[in-house]
């Protein structure tokens, strides 16, 4: 990351939690602690990783996106 006293060192992480933040914990709160790590595992692994959108890629889920092949 960048240098120490940088304003942007944590902004792609602090991007990253904002993002499940409002996408799955927000929408679907858990009772219990296991039952949010579950439903952040499959979060990650069968939507954000595979078949979400993202802007750097064109707009392309990433499984799109080397299907096309940029």
């Amino acid at each position: 990351m960048s240098g120490k006293g940088n304003c942007y060192d944590k902004a792609p992480v602090e991007t990253f939690f904002k993002t499940i933040k409002a996408e799955l914990i927000w929408r679907h709160p858990c009772e219990t602690s296991r039952k949010a790590e579950m439903a952040n595992f499959e979060y990650l692994n069968d939507f954000y990783t595979p078949r979400r959108r993202h802007s750097a890629m064109g707009w392309k889920s990433p499984v799109a996106f080397e299907r096309i092949g940029t």
